[in-house]
């Protein structure tokens, strides 16, 4: 297993030059389209060493492999999207669909694991996530102009990939369990695509003071949900 984790102080320190990236003034976008990819593939490294495990699960790090992909394209979008703001709907939708990729996945690996559905706890994180996304939505909506719709219907399936990977957590599971990694990946995605849809929208002038937050929690999640594909029982 110790393979597995050998890409992470790489991600670590990638991120961290991503971040000094971000932050120079002007943004030095030469060398955030060096390390924002590099990091994303390094994630990607990460899912596909799980094919070296001795019950290695294809079908759910293909899944993880291809939402990784999504997020790979997405990030690449976001980049421009500045002064593209055609690219931030691009960036937007291929999260959309690396969400979907994931919700596949968690849902498959649930099934596979023949772990049961609990009513009541999904029906209580349903309420949770249906009230957290309305006063998200609430707050963002007189910022959001014509990309009103757009970002309803991405708030609406990230909830969705939260509420599958939180509600098929296993209480009796240890840390490094796939539905524990999974949870943590889910909630730290939420967190990133928060924070960053305030800076966007809600203090456009203070988005860049905080890239550390968004991207940090961004590759937290991202780095977890991979592990994740060499844990699947």
């Amino acid at each position: 297993m110790t393979v597995l984790f050998i890409p992470v102080p790489l991600l670590i320190v990638a991120v961290i030059l991503l971040v000094r990236a971000e932050l120079r003034e002007p943004r030095d976008k030469r060398q955030i389209k060096l390390w924002k990819p590099l990091a994303t593939l390094l994630c990607l490294t990460i899912a596909a060493l799980s094919a070296a495990q001795p019950r290695y699960n294809s079908v759910y790090t293909l899944l993880i492999v291809v939402g990784l992909l999504f997020s790979l394209l997405g990030d690449w979008l976001l980049i421009d999207a500045d002064e593209k703001p055609r690219q931030f709907v691009g960036g937007l939708i291929a999260f959309l669909f690396a969400h979907i990729a994931y919700i596949i996945a968690f849902t498959y690996a649930r099934f596979a694991q023949g772990i049961p559905f609990d009513l009541t706890r999904s029906a209580i994180l349903a309420a949770l996530l249906l009230v957290m996304g309305g006063v998200v939505y609430y707050y963002l909506r007189p910022s959001l102009g014509s990309l009103n719709q757009p970002v309803l219907l991405y708030m609406t399936v990230i909830s969705l990939m939260v509420h599958q990977a939180v509600s098929g957590v296993q209480l009796t599971a240890g840390v490094l369990a796939q539905t524990s990694l999974v949870a943590g990946g889910a909630l730290f995605f939420y967190m990133s695509d928060l924070m960053l849809a305030i800076g966007r929208f809600v203090f456009p002038d203070e988005g860049r003071n905080n890239s550390v937050w968004v991207l940090s929690t961004y590759y937290t999640a991202q780095m977890l949900i991979a592990l994740s594909a060499s844990y699947v029982r």
